[in-house]
């Protein structure tokens, strides 16, 4: 299966693409989708999604792990992000993938084994299950990496908050 591996954000939206084959992950491609400050906030939206559509045609995923939100204080960095990623799963499913949404805890349970990890210790784990040369930057993308590990662990063990299309 190949998984796009996506951390939601409104500045900054990470990705990874993933092949995930007899337990085996293989890294594609990562990076990240950066929208300038001081833009239209519609503008930034369509940037962002015309970035994710992109990325789907180029490397043709037939599945998508994403990160729920999770918010503490800023009520309104919350919104855009929410609106951001309303664009990334309207881009998903129009193209039919098939989608998972894992929390933070989700994530760093999977792949550190611990849900209480630090992100330090993600990015140290995702770079050594890789076989990366060095972490991906920015921590984004290494976060999407991440969920995407995540969303290949839950999928095949199928216990994981998913949807088919």
């Amino acid at each position: 299966m190949r998984i796009l591996g996506i951390d939601p954000g409104y500045a900054i939206v990470g990705w990874g693409v993933l092949d995930y084959e007899q337990s085996r992950f293989r890294v594609v491609d990562f990076g990240a989708i950066r929208t300038p400050a001081k833009t239209d906030t519609n503008a930034r939206l369509e940037s962002i999604y015309h970035g994710i559509e992109q990325i789907i045609e180029t490397y043709a995923p037939t599945h998508m792990g994403i990160e729920e939100l999770f918010f503490n204080t800023n009520q309104t960095t919350a919104i855009v992000v929410a609106e951001a990623r309303g664009v990334i799963l309207l881009a998903a499913k129009q193209h039919g993938l098939t989608i998972g949404e894992y929390t933070p805890l989700q994530v760093k349970q999977s792949v550190v084994g611990y849900g209480r990890a630090e992100k330090n210790q993600v990015i140290r784990m995702v770079t050594m299950m890789l076989g990366l040369e060095k972490p991906p930057k920015p921590d984004d993308t290494a976060d999407a990496l991440a969920i995407a590990i995540c969303h290949g662990h839950s999928y095949s063990s199928r216990i994981g908050n998913y949807y088919n299309q």
